[in-house]
């Protein structure tokens, strides 16, 4: 993964920011499923939470309003503008996923929701490094991907997006140091498989 990249992505969210938040920057916007998950991960966590991407900050919020120790971490400066003039009592900071601002084991938990879908999954091993850096030995990231055809592209609305296989995002996080616990997938009609996978630090 190259920083052209990551730039070419923190780019294309900006330039549709606005767009984005309105689109599915809140709560009501999501699968009740993924909130339930979610949830109950954000409260199985011992320690720190980041949400790596947190977009328009909806994620973050509600699950501080739950009760987690969680701040929110995103390259596109105008997605943290906003979360922090909507969501002011959580805490956001402007941070690339790949060299992200937390010492190494300082965090029990790293939610990656869609985070990493814009990258080539062969590309991705770097970021799944940097989450297993800043986890302490048995925190938890649990990440979210769309289910398809490994590392087939595909238009998205904003920049184009890759499928991961259940095997190989698996398998890519046991090569990062990661366990994996247990996987998802879920189809619902109209829209893309979904696919998510909680492993913890080894």
């Amino acid at each position: 993964m190259t920083e052209e990249c990551m730039h070419t992505i923190r780019d294309a969210y900006a330039a549709r920011a606005q767009e984005y938040i309105s689109l599915l920057g809140s709560m009501q916007d999501m699968e009740s499923l993924d909130v339930e998950l979610i949830s109950q991960w954000a409260q199985d966590i011992d320690g720190p939470i980041v949400d790596a991407g947190s977009g328009p900050g909806h994620w973050t919020d509600y699950l501080r309003r739950s009760g987690a120790d969680i701040q929110g971490l995103d390259a596109v400066p105008a997605f943290i503008a906003s979360a922090r003039s909507r969501f002011p009592d959580s805490r956001f900071s402007v941070g690339n996923l790949s060299r992200m601002p937390f010492a190494a084991k300082s965090l029990g938990g790293v939610l990656a929701w869609y985070s990493i879908i814009h990258i080539h999954p062969a590309n991705c091993g770097g970021i799944l490094a940097e989450f297993a850096r800043v986890l302490k030995s048995n925190g938890a990231l649990l990440i979210g991907a769309f289910q398809g055809p490994q590392s087939h592209e595909f238009d998205h609305a904003v920049l184009p997006a890759f499928y991961w296989s259940e095997s190989a995002l698996c398998a890519a996080l046991e090569g990062a140091g990661f366990m994996v616990v247990e996987s998802h997938k879920r189809t619902v009609q109209g829209r893309r498989p979904h696919l998510d996978v909680l492993a913890r630090r080894i």
